[in-house]
């Protein structure tokens, strides 16, 4: 591998690998570095001390490694798998929040605020009403349920092509409609059912595992292509309509593409972890405004979402310990600040 010292955009350094090359913004390399060192970290904080009982670095990293360890059943059987679920989860939405931010061209598009995760959790909380509470079946209807939302969300804001600010609002717009309806099936189902369907859509990881963390993995490994396709189809969505279609650019195909693999991302975090809100939010802003780069990196994005997650988990359960706080209302008491504040920046012509 070498890099080449020819012409090249300022900040970038092209990088060879045989006959393949490609471009590395200096900046966005060195912000994913420091994001996964600090994400590495986070992750041997919550290994040694989520929980009651403090396990020694070094024992936490070789029940990692599977090593024998005295410390199996705390750091491998409680605490390892639900880490993984978050960690996974919060990438997930990190990347979902890139992209439909991408295609509405608008920060406060995410998918908890244009109605993909309200989708999911009226579909979920629905089927739980109706004494469907399998968490092996559970995901696939959030999947189900966001898809649907992000679909009628597309129609109704299509007028002969996509306006980001149209999109924004009918997406605010179904997500009081469907957040009104879950709360509808909860109040008409069994008390016990309107409990747990409270506890998940407040964005818990309490009694995950490896269950919802294994078929979480493999999905998001069958998307990882995709999501390279879309970290290339960015570049030709972030030009402006003229621009685009002159250079050949198929703008529809392209953001519907882009929409689709974000809201599928959304869900399947939802399924496996609950509609943990703001991190969709979050999460891409962090990586855009510490990276400085025309598009939103996805991987910094990932990487952002999923330490957002794991340090929220973290916190949630040692700040008032032994009372466990879900994940979602640390993230929301983070993200819902930074909303108000995108919004009063955006009405007083600041930038966002």
């Amino acid at each position: 591998m070498s890099v080449n010292t020819g012409i090249r955009p300022a900040g970038h350094a092209r990088v060879r690998a045989g006959r393949a090359s490609f471009l590395l913004h200096r900046r966005a390399t060195a912000v994913a570095l420091v994001l996964a060192a600090l994400l590495a970290a986070a992750c041997l904080a919550y290994l040694c001390a989520a929980g009651t009982s403090f396990v020694a670095p070094g024992e936490a990293l070789k029940v990692v490694a599977g090593q024998p360890s005295s410390h199996e059943l705390v750091v491998g059987i409680f605490r390892l798998p639900r880490m993984t679920v978050g960690l996974l989860a919060g990438a997930a939405f990190g990347v979902a929040g890139a992209l439909i931010q991408t295609v509405a061209r608008n920060p406060l598009a995410s998918p908890d605020i244009i109605g993909v995760s309200q989708g999911a959790s009226a579909l979920t909380v629905g089927a739980m009403t109706f004494g469907v509470t399998s968490f092996a079946v559970l995901p696939y209807l959030s999947v189900a349920g966001g898809l649907l939302a992000a679909a009628l969300v597309y129609a109704f804001a299509w007028r002969g092509g996509l306006h980001a600010t149209r999109f924004v609002l009918i997406g605010i717009g179904f997500a009081i409609a469907l957040r009104s309806v879950t709360h509808l099936f909860m109040t008409k189902g069994d008390y016990l059912v309107a409990q747990q369907a409270q506890v998940w859509m407040t964005g818990s990881l309490n009694g995950r595992g490896w269950a919802e963390a294994t078929p979480l993995a493999w999905t998001l490994l069958a998307l990882t292509p995709f999501v390279c396709w879309a970290a290339r189809a960015q570049r030709t969505v972030s030009l402006d309509d003229a621009t685009a279609t002159a250079l050949g650019v198929r703008l529809g195909r392209t953001r519907l593409g882009l929409a689709v693999l974000g809201v599928l991302l959304a869900s399947v975090a939802t399924g496996a972890a609950g509609p943990v809100d703001f991190v969709a939010l979050l999460a891409p802003q962090l990586a855009r405004r510490t990276t400085r780069t025309a598009q939103i990196p996805l991987l910094c994005s990932a990487l952002a979402g999923a330490f957002i997650v794991v340090v929220a988990d973290l916190l949630g359960r040692k700040l008032f310990e032994p009372t466990e706080l879900p994940v979602g209302v640390l993230t929301a008491a983070v993200g819902a600040p930074y909303l108000i504040r995108l919004i009063v920046k955006g009405r007083t012509g600041g930038r966002s």
